[in-house]
């Protein structure tokens, strides 16, 4: 099966969060209890200022199913959705001495383990090279430590709460070198 990215739109505004719902309710089951994954939804979902900044990526099937998102970002904001504006900051990063921000990837739970997730990301990271940053930061879920870890990314700091409200969340702080 081919897949395509390009840069999303407001259009896909209403595919994208429903993807995101899904992939929070059923990707992280094997790493959170419904509690947790009730909560995270505080801490998740849709930034749409990358959107609007043109910085976010969604992946098509060939029918033009969207079945994968993420963005990166020259804001300060690490994580976090529109519904949650104590986690965001739209401060803007200094290339030279700050680290991009990957944000808001999620992958369609009917298309894990093909290579989606790495075709965001690897596109994200040559975006933010692009424009000029020299490391990449993000947060991750437990469910997508190992995908990041494989691709790189080496743990700054674990923390036992990434939502500002409900159960604890935890998540893992990782970053890269973008390679020259």
């Amino acid at each position: 099966m081919s897949f395509t990215t390009r840069i999303a739109t407001a259009d896909d505004i209403p595919a994208i969060a429903a993807l995101m719902d899904r992939a929070i309710a059923e990707l992280q089951r094997p790493y959170l209890s419904d509690a947790e994954i009730a909560s995270s939804q505080l801490s998740m979902g849709l930034d749409t200022q990358l959107i609007a900044d043109g910085t976010y990526v969604v992946v098509e099937d060939f029918d033009g199913r969207i079945v994968g998102c993420g963005g990166w970002s020259f804001r300060a904001t690490l994580y976090g959705g529109d519904h949650n504006p104590a986690l965001r900051d739209a401060a803007p990063l200094d290339p030279a001495k700050d680290a991009a921000r990957i944000r808001a990837m999620y992958t369609d739970p009917d298309y894990v383990r093909r290579g989606i997730g790495r075709m965001v990301l690897a596109a994200n990271e040559r975006a933010a090279k692009a424009a000029g940053f020299r490391r990449a930061e993000l947060m991750a879920t437990l469910a997508g430590e190992p995908l990041y870890l494989a691709c790189g990314y080496e743990p700054i700091e674990r923390v036992s709460k990434m939502s500002d409200g409900g159960v604890p969340v935890p998540g893992v702080r990782m970053g890269k070198a973008l390679s020259s």
